[in-house]
């Protein structure tokens, strides 16, 4: 068969007829050797394929083992005691009998409390302001003017939270008194229960009926503990309602302080969220906070009005919020709470005269929020936790007139002995040596001997009190430093196989990248047959050595044996075909351009200032690669390929300099940053103009891939109905989506918030159907993009039967690119309604960049380089940060979760978070076979192993930043500002690369192989 293609109008004229088109002439030998011929190339194919995908997953499994035991040995984590404190049995010998009734092991001041919750109740959200400039201000303006007016009877603090700043963890330090680890802050989604001894489970283990209103959190943290006839609780995760669990905690509320009801409980625990609800989804400069606020000053003072004596009142925050309202991390405006008490009868005081205003910030007089264990639990009359590690709040027991301070020496003295007793189990427990408590112990001796001293009548004097308070409290403070350095401890070994396990992987991954002689699929049977016999062989020894190593786990073993024993096995296929694999002696510009995007990368995550920057480095490589493709494309020979060349790639350049525009800044940018992707600095919402983004690419967006299609005639068959008509619908339904949900937040209609939430999530499970469900079928069972063309068979000639003597295939030149694009397409669609418009205006771009980018490698002949997978890597990652993302906790953008959910749903609340969260790199990574299919004909060879090569390349650079980030963060582990930018930025790369992996594995290399059986079986296997 003669072919007379054309590049790029992507026609095919043919003399005669193609195989699999058409047959006749043929012998009915010849016919069936090529059905069989065809038979057995597509069998080896497929088995190939499937080899492939093994090959990706091994990889995937390496790199999950090398996260795993890095993380282990980095995030901190704490030993969990068992022990529980005893009623009966005071830390201390002291004047009081302990007794449930009249108290544990101090006097109890009140029979039952109220502990109300206002989730991220800021402290400056309290306190009056002289200018009203922010929506926030002088708002909930009851805490403050009790505590002003009624000091003997009120105390307002600021209320220190520890990081990581999430409801969860918070919850957790309230109850049990203990900081929390970095570690567990991926739990956020799903509680366990507290199982180590907490305030509330020694108020059940009183016989204390416990009720509960609010956030649900608290039954997964203490499931059974409340009172099931008057417990309430609604849905936590949903921050679009503002207003379902307020106003269900309200309903229930004041009826329970009623006579007929307030003696059916003792201790209730209120949890509102509207305020949490509005900053996340407005921010904080927002009427809608007004709101929540002055509903929140409502329902305190109406408590305040039907409190009895015997009731203690307790209001807090369990941690703030930033300047978008997000929260998580460790900056001041997430960890500055508020903390509240008031009582009917007049029972705190204060130490100083300049003490009773409430202090005017949040830096002035702050207590921490492990303090609230032990203050509640003496009030209560009941035993302090084992684990708590707080001090009592000094104003809830100085006094209400002279300053108590015997009172106050012998609660600090009753904690700091518990706390003695913790310190002396833990360090059984771990065995840790003298030296690494020998400060606490020193601390420890002072304080118990001023206390002995005191029981024996040689102190009584007010400054003899006052030295046994400050002795105390230093011994408090000093542990808690200690305990600090103990859980930021670093398991060194573990650290190392992770780093050791990831530099491996990252060997294997370019000695695949870099190697190549003929078809790069054909040696993955070789590789996995050895990394098949090293995975068990691996794991039995791996095992064997956990049994005789203390303190591992046998899964451990398994897991480290198996990824050693596979890389050895993975080594030894190499080897084997080593005289197949060449290594390119020669390195292009090209080639080189893109090692020093990623090793300058790499190394610059040393820096705190680099990785704080790291989207304006990734805007100037991008910038660099596009001035250096302009410059490649004016020296091409082929007035066609310099033309196009010159034009895409002047278009890259635009496009990403028209997405650098989009900017969400973090708190260590400013004031140098400008934010764009929300209304403002405060707020979480779009601005309104910006639905006019969303419109623009519904209309804009289809014409364009349209249009690239057309220049090589693929514009046929399934791309027609998709491009032309699918996705434009579902463009046009996200940008209704948008214009309904910013309707709701401006109160634009005259319908309820519940039905226009109601018709959001109905239209985005759609449009997600149509993207994710209706585009991959089309994918898997469409054919290719192309139509043949027959001209008449001219019947002068009087022949019977007569054949064509021609024929054109339109969409030739660019059959496995047209089809191809149809799976990202599909994938971009259900991105863009993840995002808020800006995000979606950005995905939008990234498309159009992503078909530059395939011109400018088509017009210089890159398909085989390293450069294009690697510019797609730094698309994703640049993108990532202009879809409003930055590499911190308060960040993530959880309202994604219900975009298409009315609800808390696993595991699709997850996923569509980490569609929001990754959803540029998810694109790229699907992008990646583009590279080399994109005006590629269908008869070309070896495309499998080009497209293998191309996504190991792109996974290549993901695993350089993953393995630089995860050193960095490992070598600067003392640093001041780990916690801060390093481990997120550790953890971000570690996601990314999971992520991208999967992707690449399951739906990118996967994906290829209906792309090959829809073509080969139109133009046949041979």
């Amino acid at each position: 068969m003669e072919l007379d293609t054309t590049k790029h109008d992507g026609v095919a004229k043919s003399n005669a007829v193609a195989n699999g088109l058409l047959n006749q002439g043929k012998t009915s030998k010849s016919a069936q050797e090529l059905t069989e011929n065809n038979r057995r190339s597509a069998v080896r194919f497929k088995s190939l394929h499937l080899l492939v995908i093994g090959f990706f997953l091994w990889i995937l499994f390496l790199h999950a083992v090398g996260i795993y035991f890095f993380t282990k040995g980095f995030l901190s984590t704490r030993l969990v005691l068992d022990d529980k404190s005893e009623c009966l049995l005071p830390p201390l010998k002291v004047s009081h009998k302990s007794s449930v009734s009249e108290g544990c092991w101090h006097p109890k001041q009140f029979n039952k409390a109220i502990v109300i919750i206002i989730d991220a109740l800021r402290y400056d959200f309290t306190v009056p302001h002289q200018a009203e400039s922010q929506h926030f201000h002088n708002t909930l303006t009851v805490l403050h003017e009790t505590a002003v007016k009624q000091p003997h009877n009120a105390f307002l603090l600021p209320f220190i939270a520890d990081p990581p700043t999430t409801t969860l963890q918070r919850l957790k330090g309230l109850t049990t008194g203990t900081l929390p680890t970095f570690i567990e802050a991926g739990a956020n989604f799903a509680g366990m229960a507290i199982e180590e001894d907490n305030f509330v489970s020694q108020l059940r283990k009183a016989n204390k009926t416990l009720v509960h209103l609010g956030d649900d959190t608290w039954h997964s943290l203490f499931p059974g503990y409340f009172d099931a006839n008057l417990t309430h609780a609604y849905d936590s995760f949903s921050s679009w309602d503002l207003h379902t669990v307020d106003n269900g905690v309200t309903e229930h509320l004041l009826p329970l302080l009623a006579p007929e009801l307030a003696h059916k409980w003792d201790v209730l625990f209120a949890h509102f969220l509207g305020v949490d609800h509005a900053g996340h989804r407005y921010g904080p400069n927002h009427p809608a906070m007004t709101a929540k606020l002055l509903q929140m000053d409502v329902i305190l003072r109406q408590l305040v009005e039907a409190l009895d004596d015997q009731t203690l009142l307790v209001v807090m925050g369990d941690h703030g919020m930033d300047a978008k309202g997000d929260h998580g991390g460790e900056s001041d405006d997430e960890v500055e709470a508020a903390l509240w008490m008031y009582s009917k009868k007049a029972i705190f005081g204060r130490s100083k005269p300049e003490y009773v205003n409430p202090p005017v910030t949040a830096k002035e007089r702050p207590v921490a929020q492990i303090d609230l264990v032990p203050t509640l639990s003496l009030l209560l009359g009941m035993p302090i936790p084992f684990n708590n590690l707080g001090a009592p709040i000094e104003e809830a027991f100085i006094g209400p007139k002279e300053p108590q301070w015997q009172n106050l020496a012998i609660v600090n003295a009753l904690t700091g002995a518990q706390i003695h007793k913790y310190q002396d189990e833990y360090a059984q427990a771990r065995g840790l040596n003298e030296e690494a408590t020998s400060l606490v112990q020193e601390r420890w001796l002072k304080a118990i001997n001023y206390w002995v001293r005191l029981r024996f009548k040689k102190l009584s004097t007010v400054t003899d009190l006052q030295a046994i308070y400050a002795a105390f409290s230093d011994y408090q403070l000093e542990n808690l430093r200690v305990c600090r350095s103990l859980w930021a401890s670093f398991n060194i070994p573990n650290m190392l196989q992770g780093i050791g396990i990831l530099f491996s992987a990252l060997l294997s991954v370019i000695a695949f990248a870099i190697s190549s002689s003929g078809d790069r699929a054909d040696d993955v049977p070789v590789l996995l047959r050895n990394i098949g016999i090293g995975i068990p062989m691996g794991a039995f020894m791996g095992y064997l050595l956990s049994l005789t190593t203390p303190n591992t786990f046998g899964i451990d073993g398994l897991a480290f044996g198996s990824a050693v024993g596979g890389l050895v096995g993975n080594g030894l296929g190499f080897w084997h075909i080593r005289r197949k694999t060449l290594i390119h002696n020669t390195m292009t510009l090209w080639g080189w351009m893109a090692i020093v995007f990623t090793l300058s990368q790499s190394i610059g995550f040393a820096s705190n200032s680099y990785t704080i920057w790291e989207d304006e480095i990734l805007l100037f490589f991008l910038t660099s690669f596009a001035v250096v493709a302009t410059a490649a494309s004016l020296r091409q020979a082929n007035i066609t390929d310099r033309i196009l060349g010159m034009y895409h790639s002047l278009l890259f350049l635009i496009l990403t300099r028209i997405a650098s525009l989009s900017r969400l800044c973090r708190d260590e940018q400013m004031p140098y940053c400008r934010p764009t992707y929300y209304a403002s600095a405060t707020s979480s919402t779009s601005a309104t103009w910006h639905l006019l983004i969303s419109y623009t690419v519904a209309i804009l967006l289809p014409e364009v891939i349209k249009s690239y299609y057309q220049r090589t005639n693929s514009y046929e068959g399934s791309a027609r109905f998709w491009i032309g008509f699918a996705f434009r619908i579902g463009l046009l339904g996200t940008a209704i989506y948008w214009t309904l949900d910013a309707a709701d937040d401006g109160n634009w209609l005259s319908v309820s918030s519940a039905t226009l939430f109601n018709i959001r999530v109905n239209l985005a499970q759609i449009i997600l159907a149509v993207a994710f469900g209706a585009a991959t079928t089309t994918f898997i069972w469409a054919a290719p993009c192309i139509r043949v063309e027959i001209p008449p068979i001219d019947g002068s000639s009087g022949i019977a039967n007569s054949k064509p003597k021609s024929m054109t295939i339109l969409g030739y030149a660019n059959v496995h690119g047209s089809r191809y694009f149809l799976l990202f397409s599909g994938y971009l669609l259900g991105m863009i309604l993840v995002q808020k418009p800006m995000g979606g205006g950005v995905l939008g771009i990234l498309a159009l960049q992503v078909l530059s980018l395939l011109e400018i490698v088509d017009t210089n002949d890159l398909s085989q380089s390293v450069i294009g997978p690697t510019v797609l890597a730094l698309l994703g990652s640049f993108h990532f940060f202009k879809t409003g993302h930055e590499a911190t906790l308060s960040s993530i953008q959880w309202n994604a979760a219900f975009i298409a959910l009315k609800t808390k749903r696993y595991p699709w609340s997850p996923i569509l978070i980490i569609l929001n969260t990754f959803g540029a790199q998810i694109l790229t990574a699907i992008a990646v076979p583009l590279v080399v299919l994109w005006k590629q004909p269908p008869k070309k060879k070896g495309l499998l192993g080009d497209v293998a090569r191309a996504m190991v390349r792109h996974i290549c650079y993901y695993t350089v930043i993953n393995l630089a980030t995860t050193m960095w963060a490992g070598w600067l582990r003392r640093h001041l500002m780990l916690y801060r930018i390093f481990c997120p930025r550790f953890m971000t790369g570690a996601a990314v690369l999971l992520v991208v992996d999967l992707v690449g594995t399951l739906i990118a290399v996967g994906g290829y192989r209906w792309n090959a059986i829809a073509i080969n079986e139109v133009f046949g296997w041979e």
